[in-house]
């Protein structure tokens, strides 16, 4: 008779936790068919961005101009490099920002 209840208790524990298992996989799979439904919605968004910025980017004609004027061509090296100094120097910031934050845990 205690075999009995023994193997009554640990069927009836491996059922409901087979349930409690199945339940929550088929949360998790809803969950993730759902994600991949907004993330389909998203590409598909994309793709359509991409085909219009193409279109867009061959209604409009290129502009190789390499040998027009120096003093342009100046200019714009010139707003170029400030604008990689200024990225340089914010760059830096952030990491000793960062690095002084780990010398304070690691003191």
């Amino acid at each position: 008779m205690l075999w009995f209840i023994v193997w009554t208790v640990l069927v009836l524990a491996t059922l409901a936790g087979a349930f409690w298992l199945g339940r929550d996989l088929w949360r998790k799979s809803r969950a993730l068919l759902a994600e991949l439904e907004r993330a389909g919605r998203v590409v598909g968004e994309l793709g359509d961005r991409a085909e219009a910025l193409t279109a867009a980017a061959e209604a409009q004609p290129l502009h190789h101009d390499l040998l027009g004027d120096p003093d342009v061509h100046r200019a714009r090296l010139a707003a170029l490099q400030a604008a990689r100094a200024a990225r340089r120097a914010q760059r830096q910031l952030r990491h000793a920002t960062t690095f002084a934050g780990w010398r304070a845990y690691t003191r």
